[in-house]
């Protein structure tokens, strides 16, 4: 995008990936974002410091600005929801997570805005259907929580209204690294290790309740937010439209996980495992790993070299050094 574009607007800009894609962009000489969010809300706002944008935007007056400004805005990001996998409140995720993204796509459809929105890997369910991003599979699959099922409702209303192929959906995997710490219960275990460790010095994690996996040995797609937002930012720039999955593509075990934080604060390996909370049980994924064929397909056809600039190890190794073993759990991060 040229710098003297017309406007940026980010839902969820305070947030976690939404402040990264924010410096992202800072980073490519941007500061003509707007960044709409719940800024009553937790902590959020420390994510905001060191970055620059246009104007800030209570999500309360979102549409109100939208209108106002609609000949100004040259793209939306929509990256705000609610995203705890425990909430039980139907009518609040709903409202939030389904309602709202509908509103806004239509608003950007009958703009003209292009248009790209945060999905989740959490609609893939238990995996036995896979992690492919085809819109075919769609229907088929089974989400585990509200949450999930709140992200898959607005992928169907897209399907079945026919706008799949004029937006662009990111199903988001395991995401961690600096700007979470807001998220509390629902931070990275990268992040939730490293304060155990620094406590306790130990890291405890969940006991298996699954026979395919041994304790501790479940595994995720966990990917580096760093890379996801250029993944993220790749995709709407190149016009891409359809549902991606956004994940490293390969999967690493909590064990492996832990062995990587723990090295990279030099402290001795010391894992305890605990039995699964109540609350988790039936909607915990012991297994993804995002099917990333699709993308590169895409990409590369577009004569676009992409690369990840972190694998698993070093992204944690970046995270912990540069952020949490600094002691900059609730400041600025670093590009």
């Amino acid at each position: 995008m040229d710098q003297s574009s017309k406007l940026i607007v980010i839902t969820g800009g305070a947030g976690f990936i939404g402040s990264n894609l924010v410096r992202y962009y800072n980073k490519q000489g941007f500061t003509n974002i707007v960044i709409i969010d719940h800024f009553d809300m937790g902590n959020c706002w420390h994510n905001l410091l060191n970055l620059r944008y246009k104007q800030l935007v209570n999500k309360s007056r979102a549409f109100e600005f939208l209108q106002e400004n609609q000949d100004e805005i040259g793209a939306i990001f929509h990256l705000g929801a609610i995203s705890d996998t425990t909430c039980a409140d139907s009518s609040l995720i709903m409202e939030n997570n389904y309602q709202f993204s509908i509103d806004l796509a239509i608003f950007a459809l009958n703009n003209s805005i292009p248009f790209l929105y945060a999905s989740s890997a959490a609609t893939y369910g238990d995996g036995s259907l896979g992690f492919e991003d085809t819109h075919e599979k769609l229907h088929a699959l089974k989400p585990l929580n509200l949450y999930g099922f709140s992200k898959h409702a607005f992928d169907l209303w897209l399907l079945e209204n026919g706008h799949i192929d004029k937006v662009t959906g990111v199903k988001y995997f395991n995401i961690f690294g600096p700007g979470e710490q807001h998220k509390g219960r629902m931070a990275s275990m990268v992040y939730h290790m490293s304060l155990h460790i620094e406590k306790e010095g130990c890291v405890k994690l969940f006991a298996s309740n699954h026979k395919d996996f041994v304790d501790g040995g479940q595994k995720r797609d966990f990917f580096y937010v760093k890379d996801a937002v250029k993944m993220t930012a790749l995709l709407l720039e190149k016009g891409i439209k359809g549902i991606y999955n956004v994940g490293m593509g390969e999967a690493n075990t909590w064990n492996m996980m832990a062995k990587y934080v723990f090295t990279a604060m030099d402290k001795p390996i010391n894992i305890e495992y605990i039995p699964m909370p109540k609350d988790l049980e039936g909607k915990y994924q012991n297994f993804t790993r995002a099917n990333m064929d699709k993308f590169y397909t895409c990409v590369n056809k577009l004569g676009v070299e992409f690369t990840l600039d972190y694998s698993f190890k070093t992204a944690i190794s970046d995270y912990i050094c540069n952020y949490l073993k600094a002691g900059e759990r609730c400041t600025t991060a670093k590009f």
